[in-house]
């Protein structure tokens, strides 16, 4: 569940599903059983559901003889939604130029342009597949502040699917973690980091804990690693916060104890 003004974080390894599940929200496939409500309305086959649903694929197409304006209009006779004015204001915020042809766009140059004719559609739902991927850090946060901007009335929201933890760090309120077609987390990124925690100890000192402690274990030749339930750690172990990829990786390579 994507709630109104929250930016929904979709993590996994390759192969896990998410832009199968994407493409299923975005009313591309229809699924084989379950539904995907948008405002409790089915999405696949329904136009005036879709118009409100946006989607930035990580192959985005582009005319590469084309000039911005040239693409503007294309978009403006194909889609009734677009809007004009609010695709000039992006393009002069992202510093896009008129007459070059994208042929000559750089990847950064490329993304912004996606995202503001994305955006230019007004949409209620923003639906993300890599679009920060192979950027700099000073586009990617550019356009992560598009984005913050986006959800900041508490009426819009974004599901972004990225092997960029850190921008979903940054970004995001809520993180669902898929492996192998299943839902392993779902939950407020704040609770995520809360629940879990990293500490670096001796096998003996391991050996002590309670086993429903540890979640995930790795083997160095000199210390062992552990991703742990923060409430069930005893205070004389020395613990440090665990991001996004810790967990992930910790629960899926690592795991121990039926995580």
């Amino acid at each position: 569940t994507v709630p109104k003004g929250a930016v929904y974080g979709l993590v996994g390894p390759n192969g896990a599903g998410k832009s199968t599940l994407l493409r299923h929200i975005t009313g591309v496939y229809k699924q084989d059983s379950g539904q995907v409500l948008v405002n409790g309305v089915p999405v696949f086959e329904n136009r005036h559901v879709k118009e409100r649903i946006v989607s930035i694929p990580d192959d985005w197409f582009y005319y590469n003889q084309s000039t911005i304006r040239e693409m503007a209009k294309l978009y403006a006779g194909m889609y009734p939604r677009f809007d004009g004015g609010r695709f000039e204001k992006l393009r002069e915020l992202f510093h896009l130029p008129e007459k070059k042809k994208f042929k000559e766009f750089s990847m950064g140059m490329k993304k912004k342009l996606a995202v503001a004719a994305a955006l230019a559609h007004h949409p209620k739902l923003l639906i993300l597949d890599e679009v920060t991927a192979g950027l700099d850090p000073m586009v990617r946060e550019e356009i992560l502040d598009v984005f913050r901007d986006f959800v900041s009335d508490g009426e819009h929201s974004i599901l972004i699917s990225s092997h960029i933890i850190s921008d979903l760090e940054k970004i995001c309120d809520y993180i669902t973690f898929l492996h192998e077609g299943t839902v392993l987390f779902s939950m407020e990124r704040d609770t995520l980091l809360d629940t879990y925690c990293m500490v670096q100890c001796t096998a003996e000192d391991a050996e002590a804990l309670m086993p429903e402690a540890i979640c995930g274990r790795r083997e160095t030749p000199y210390h062992v690693e552990l991703l742990c339930k923060r409430d069930l750690l005893p205070s004389a172990f020395e613990a440090e916060p665990a991001n996004i990829e810790d967990i992930m990786v910790f629960l899926t390579k690592y795991a121990v104890g039926g995580e």
